[in-house]
């Protein structure tokens, strides 16, 4: 209520990223023209010309990212949230290599990405309350869950990551995404992500999506070792060591 007040008297509001001046830029060199950027923006910050090619309106764009996540080519980007900044974040990650280290195959690696609004407050609020989560799990914050691409998805099963976790916030009658519609993409673009899970012959069980709300915070470290334990179940990723 005191930032409420305090952003008012400034001519702001106290939606997510206020103040932030970091508007997407678009190589639109590399645009194919798909059109999932301007139908997936919930503030309709995108325009089309004739072509169908993006047109940004800064004045509606609340840098969410969810154009980000929708873009198959990559070529949208924000100069602090940018393609190579998660690509790197995600290479960084040390998998254990079988041809060097012959107990490799039992040794798990995991990604989260964490929604920054709801999800990672969650996970800070169960870390000072001294609640273990399974050191494991690398976690990887982004504006929304609308923000991540399906391609770092593919990358990271390919390097080896045994499995992945999509954090937000809640869908259905209690939604409460920051971002509008954030969540409901992440379910919606799963079904991609079952495709590349079918190509690369993966089981479905190593992707999942869960909606959580900064008040479970005693319940979110569960969610995340739980999945761990079912990933240990199946075993491990067969693309380590390639």
């Amino acid at each position: 209520a005191i930032q409420a007040v305090e952003l008012v008297a400034e001519g702001k509001t106290t939606f997510p990223r206020t103040g932030d001046i970091d508007y997407p830029n678009f190589f639109l060199q590399r645009c194919t023209q798909c059109k999932r950027c301007t139908e997936e923006c919930p503030f309709g910050a995108l325009d089309e010309d004739e072509r169908g090619t993006p047109m940004p309106n800064p004045l509606r764009c609340r840098r969410c990212g969810i154009c980000f996540g929708a873009c198959p080519e990559r070529i949208i980007s924000f100069k602090q949230y940018s393609v190579d900044q998660i690509s790197s974040a995600i290479k960084a990650i040390q998998v254990p290599d079988p041809n060097w280290d012959e107990s490799a195959a039992e040794k798990f690696r995991f990604i989260a990405f964490v929604c920054e609004n709801d999800a990672l407050p969650a996970l800070d609020i169960a870390a000072m309350n001294g609640i273990k989560i399974s050191p494991l799990v690398r976690f990887i914050p982004v504006r929304c869950l609308g923000a991540v691409n399906t391609v770092f998805i593919a990358d990271a099963l390919s390097k080896g990551i045994d499995g992945i976790l999509l954090i937000g916030c809640k869908l259905g009658q209690d939604y409460q995404c920051h971002f509008i519609r954030g969540s409901e993409l992440a379910n919606r673009r799963m079904e991609n992500v079952q495709e590349t899970l079918q190509r690369l012959m993966l089981e479905r069980e190593r992707v999942k999506v869960f909606e959580v709300s900064i008040t479970d915070w005693d319940k979110i470290a569960e969610i995340v070792n739980k999945f761990v334990e079912e990933i240990k179940a199946i075993g491990p990723n067969p693309y380590k060591g390639f």
